[in-house]
């Protein structure tokens, strides 16, 4: 975990509960959070991206909601617990079911190759009649079936992170995954510019195919590449799970092929720093700069250090913080207009606005221990 007194202060001033002795604890509410809102009627069966081009759209900031007025059940279903990006999504949920008085189970999967796991997961919140599900679905479409299961039972289905394009969800609360490609691919161009470089080459190590925010940083960081002022040639593209392992090979594969003429490789939250080892290995680490697609602690700790240049940030503590907040509105009968999808700002960090940047939006506090449970009266 990070070691980084400006950044442990700044947690600590959001969290400042963790602190406290458990009779005194008060879970502190977090700042409104900027976000898009999309209203229907938007394209059917499209990805939030797809919502963004179609649907009405309204700025605006999500507020924290008021505590609830029973005790709801809510579950929480990850594909994995295998890297600090659902570590922060779990701080988020945990921490603010605290502080609305809420239930909420965490049931993760096992990676991204888990999807019959999930799907377990799935019937065993079906089974135990929680009040909401929030999936942070492993495919595009193949836990649509199960969301329709869930939906027949009467259990309202919100989405976390993870795009999806199901019809039968209740919400979206997700970033433009497209977004996220494009920012992290105009951060590079920006760099090779200030460098001099008329032309570069890049790699991806993107993450799981057939995952909606996979897709998304893929097809961003396409459409980023076309618009951009230098050539830009996308020289390899290696899907995975985000499995430290099994990234390291794929960066090495990459490097056997391109090696010295890559100048950039872009990756998931798992596969940036996995790519560090291999290129560093190689006699590679003054030649290529590895981006990422999306900050946890590790990532920042390494951009401090200057291993990873840059990380567009699609702030995981934010957007679970919405989750559950728009989970507990819509049991409460809180709104007279559900949105189809709420997108969180992203964000982008680097060397230069290390010092000021809002780290609590977007990680989990320094040394936090992942609960995946809570109940009122139970800590």
């Amino acid at each position: 975990m990070m070691k980084i007194s400006s950044l442990r202060l700044s947690l600590l001033a959001v969290c400042g509960w963790c602190a406290l002795p458990a009779w005194a604890q008060q879970p502190a509410r977090f700042a409104p959070i900027p976000v898009t809102s999309i209203f229907r009627p938007v394209q059917p069966n499209g990805t939030a991206d797809d919502a963004l081009a179609s649907g009405r759209v309204v700025a605006g900031n999500y507020a924290p909601a008021a505590h609830a007025s029973k005790r709801w059940r809510i579950a929480f279903l990850f594909p994995h617990m295998k890297d600090p990006y659902w570590s922060g999504c779990a701080y988020g949920v945990i921490s603010e079911a605290r502080r609305l008085g809420i239930v909420a189970d965490i049931l993760p999967a096992s990676g991204y190759d888990d999807l019959q796991g999930q799907l377990h997961k799935m019937d065993e919140a079906i089974a135990g009649k929680y009040d909401a599900i929030v999936i942070s679905p492993i495919s595009m479409t193949a836990n649509n079936p199960s969301i329709v299961r869930a939906k027949a039972a009467g259990i309202p289905v919100l989405e976390l992170a993870n795009d999806s394009r199901s019809d039968d969800l209740q919400l979206k609360v997700t970033t433009s995954l497209r977004g996220m490609g494009q920012e992290a691919t105009r951060w590079v161009v920006r760099d090779a510019q200030q460098r001099g470089l008329k032309s570069i080459n890049i790699a991806l190590l993107p993450g799981p195919m057939g995952a909606g925010w996979v897709k998304g940083e893929v097809d961003g960081t396409r459409i980023a590449a076309q618009e951009a002022a230098i050539e830009v040639n996308i020289l390899d593209i290696r899907y995975g799970d985000s499995e430290r392992g099994l990234q390291s090979q794929l960066t090495g594969r990459i490097l056997a092929k391109h090696g010295k003429r890559l100048d950039y490789i872009i990756g998931c939250t798992g596969c940036a720093p996995a790519a560090l080892g291999p290129i560093k290995a190689a006699g590679l680490g003054d030649k290529i700069r590895v981006v990422a697609y999306d900050l946890t602690d590790e990532i920042a700790h390494l951009i401090r250090n200057k291993e990873i240049y840059a990380a567009a940030d699609t702030k995981g503590v934010s957007q679970a913080r919405v989750a559950i907040n728009a989970a507990v509105n819509l049991l409460e009968g809180r709104g007279k207009e559900q949105p189809h999808t709420i997108l969180v700002k992203l964000g982008m960090l680097d060397q230069q606005n290390y010092s000021s940047y809002p780290f609590d939006t977007s990680v989990a506090p320094e040394n936090y221990k992942v609960v995946l449970s809570y109940e009122p009266g139970k800590d």
